[in-house]
C-alpha cells in the first residue's frame, strides 16, 4: 500500500455526484467508500432529494468505516431558507484498525476534492452525528 501516506484515488463518479448534490440539489446525501482492491474512493450510494436524515445515517455500517456528504436544509432565526454541506467521517470504534486508518490517512485528501463543504464532522458512534448536533453547527 504505497498510497497510504498520501490518500487514496478518488473515482471520478465521487466529485460528479457531489457536484450535483451541491449545484443541481440531485441528491440528498452520498455515502462513499474505499474499494481496497481499486485503491480508490468510490459512491457506495446516493440518496434521492426526498430523503430523510434517518435515511442518510441508517446508511453508515454499523462496523465499518465510510465517508458521507450531507445537504441539510434549514430556516434561520429570520426566516431564511439555507443549505449547508455537511461532511461526515464515520468510523465507529468496532470497525477493523486498517480500516481506521485506511479511512483516517485518506480524509483529507478526499475532502479538499469536495469543493463546497461547510462543515465536517468525525463520528464514531450515532450520537456524534446526530441531527441536533447538525442543526446545532449549521445555526
Amino acid at each position: 500500500m504505497a498510497n497510504a501516506a498520501s490518500g487514496m484515488a478518488v473515482s471520478d463518479e465521487c466529485k460528479l455526484k457531489f457536484m450535483e448534490l451541491k449545484r443541481k440539489k440531485t441528491y440528498r446525501y452520498i455515502i462513499f467508500k474505499i474499494d481496497e482492491k481499486a485503491q480508490q474512493i468510490v459512491v457506495e450510494k446516493a440518496g434521492g432529494p426526498d430523503e430523510s436524515y434517518d435515511a442518510f445515517a441508517a446508511c453508515l455500517p454499523e462496523s465499518d468505516c465510510r465517508y458521507g456528504v450531507y445537504d441539510f436544509d434549514f430556516t434561520t432565526e429570520d426566516n431564511c431558507q439555507k443549505s449547508k454541506i455537511f461532511f461526515i467521517a464515520w468510523s465507529p470504534d468496532t470497525s477493523r484498525v486498517k480500516a481506521k486508518m485506511m479511512y483516517a490517512s485518506s480524509k483529507d485528501r478526499f475532502r479538499r476534492e469536495l469543493d463546497g463543504v461547510h462543515y465536517e464532522l468525525q463520528a464514531t458512534d450515532p450520537t456524534e452525528m446526530d441531527i441536533e448536533v447538525i442543526k446545532e453547527r449549521a445555526n
